[in-house]
This record gives C-alpha cells, sequence and structure tokens, in this order.
C-alpha cells in the first residue's frame, strides 16, 4: 500500500497520468481513484501564465521596414517619394510650435491690511501717483514716514511682477493710479475717560492698489517739457514776431 501511494506521489509531480488497473482488491481501486481525482493546480497556473514567445505580426514588420528605408536614405531620394507617396509622418523630434505671449496692457497689484489710517496712506498714494515706477521706488526709498518702506517693496514686486508675468517693459512702467481703501475690520477698544466715562478707540488699518501701465519714459517727458519752454520764449530780434507780450508792465512806472 505505501509503494502504491509513493507511485502515486511521483507521478502526480511529473504531471504524468497514474492509470491502474482494476482489480478486486479494494486497497488498489481506492489508490487508483484518489490518482484520478488528483488536481495540481500550481502546474495549471504555470502553464497559464507562463511566458510565450510572442508571435510576429507582418503588417506591423512591414510598417517597420518601410521606416527603417525611409530613414536611410538621402534628401534626394526622400524629396521624390515624399512627391510620390504624399506628406511623410511628423517624428516626434520635431519641435513644437513656440507659444508667444500675449502682452498686457497693466498690472493691478496691491498691499496688505497694514494697521495705519487711511488719510495717511491717501497722502503717500497721492505722491507716487502718476511718476514712472523707478522714481516711485526712490521716492519711497528717501522718505520719513513709516509706511514707505512697505510700499517700496510693494512697488518693486508690483513691477517685477509685470514684467516677468505680463511681459511688459519695465523702463516704460508708470503708477498710472493708486488708491487706498479701509480694512474689512477695525479693531475698537474704550479709552478711559474723567468722571467715570469712556470713549470708543478704533485701531484703523487699510491697504494701497496701484495699477501699472506702459507710458512714457523720463527721458521722453524731459524732452516735452523742454520743448514747451522752449516754445513760450519770445526772442529779442529785429523782426517783430506777432506773438502776445508776457507779463506785461505797468503803464506808469514812477
Amino acid at each position: 500500500m505505501q509503494s502504491v501511494a509513493r507511485q502515486v506521489r511521483y507521478a502526480s509531480r511529473l504531471g504524468t497520468p497514474v492509470q491502474f488497473r482494476i482489480t478486486s482488491s479494494p486497497i488498489q481501486w481506492q489508490c487508483q481513484r484518489r490518482a484520478a481525482s488528483h488536481y495540481n493546480p500550481l502546474q495549471w497556473i504555470q502553464e497559464k501564465f507562463a511566458p510565450k514567445a510572442r508571435k510576429a505580426d507582418p503588417v506591423e514588420e512591414k510598417k517597420r521596414g518601410e521606416q527603417e528605408k525611409q530613414g536611410q536614405q538621402s534628401v534626394f531620394e526622400a524629396a521624390v517619394s515624399h512627391e510620390k507617396g504624399g506628406r511623410p509622418k511628423k517624428t516626434s523630434t520635431e519641435s513644437a510650435p513656440t507659444v508667444v505671449k500675449k502682452k498686457a496692457t497693466q498690472h493691478k497689484y496691491s498691499t496688505a491690511n497694514f494697521k495705519i489710517s487711511h488719510r495717511k496712506l491717501n497722502m503717500i498714494g497721492r505722491q507716487i501717483s502718476g511718476k514712472p515706477i523707478d522714481h516711485a521706488i526712490v521716492q519711497m526709498q528717501f522718505s520719513e514716514k513709516r509706511a514707505t518702506s512697505r510700499i517700496k517693496s510693494m512697488l518693486a514686486t508690483a513691477k517685477l511682477h509685470a514684467t516677468v508675468y505680463k511681459n511688459m517693459d519695465p523702463s516704460k512702467l508708470i503708477v498710472s493710479e493708486a488708491w487706498v481703501t479701509k480694512g474689512p475690520k477695525q479693531l475698537k477698544r474704550l479709552e478711559p475717560r474723567g468722571r467715570g466715562k469712556f470713549g470708543i478707540r478704533v485701531h484703523p488699518d487699510s491697504r494701497m492698489h496701484v495699477i501699472l501701465r506702459e507710458g512714457k519714459t523720463f527721458e521722453q517727458l524731459k524732452k516735452e517739457q523742454r520743448e514747451r519752454r522752449l516754445k513760450r520764449i519770445v526772442s529779442a530780434g529785429l523782426v517783430r514776431e506777432d506773438v502776445p507780450l508776457r507779463n506785461p508792465a505797468r503803464t506808469w512806472q514812477w
């Protein structure tokens, strides 16, 4: 009995079918039944998922041969084949079309809310409004007001963003508009007064907004100003000029 079981185990490992002759012995009949009903799942998995050689597709082989042949052609042969067979397919090495940045007309920027009165901040806004961006930064650099350091950093950041993100010319940027708004929530605290009374102390906060646009440079402005001043000058030549007198004196001089 042990020899029969050993033969069954050895045959199941090899994967060969086991055949026994049916006899009248009950022991041999049981061995034959066990061997016939034996199922090895590992062997089925190996057969199902074992790597197999890929079958060559004749259509893909033909396309690959045509591409290799086309790559080995000269410039003139490729031109002839292009006229006969149509346009060649675009390769991945061809550069993509360049994206041109759209030039913006203005750039808006603002500070965060900080502790300052809107009246005080509005005075600084009037100081930089209408000036070129570089001159506005210089004004903030040499000003003695406490909030000018924050405004100076805001103007420098706005200039950088307009140059990089909006593709604007930094030499022509001017502070076209500057305005001030109050903060969303102003702190209110109690302020003790005389005779047991109290008042409400408001701690204001505000922020500044600016709009940068491209305008005339400082050299252009100086040139126009010089032309305007020269136009007002009346020469004292021999030929009479039909120009009204500037700053006429009184009739009597005593």
